[in-house]
């Protein structure tokens, strides 16, 4: 019987440490500069995830696309 994970990657060091700096970034994105901040942890978060750290690497994209959006919110919401 062939196992269905034999061509999953295997968690790196490299793809942790990306996917906790994209959560840092999400929450960066939330409070200092969405644009940058989101799409640096857009792209960490992405890169975390092809190299195995699934579905975190993911999630932590995902959560730094939803800080950028809060973010451009209060930016907003504090310039008018």
């Amino acid at each position: 019987m062939a196992d269905i994970h034999a061509s999953a990657r295997p968690r790196t060091n490299a793809a942790r440490i990306c996917t906790i700096i994209a959560f840092v970034f999400a929450a960066l994105a939330i409070f200092l500069s969405p644009l940058i901040f989101g799409v640096l942890g857009l792209i960490l978060g992405i890169v975390g995830a092809v190299l195995g750290d699934k579905p975190l690497g993911w999630y932590a994209a995902a959560a730094s696309v939803v800080g950028a959006i809060i973010g451009a919110v209060l930016v907003a919401a504090l310039l008018n």
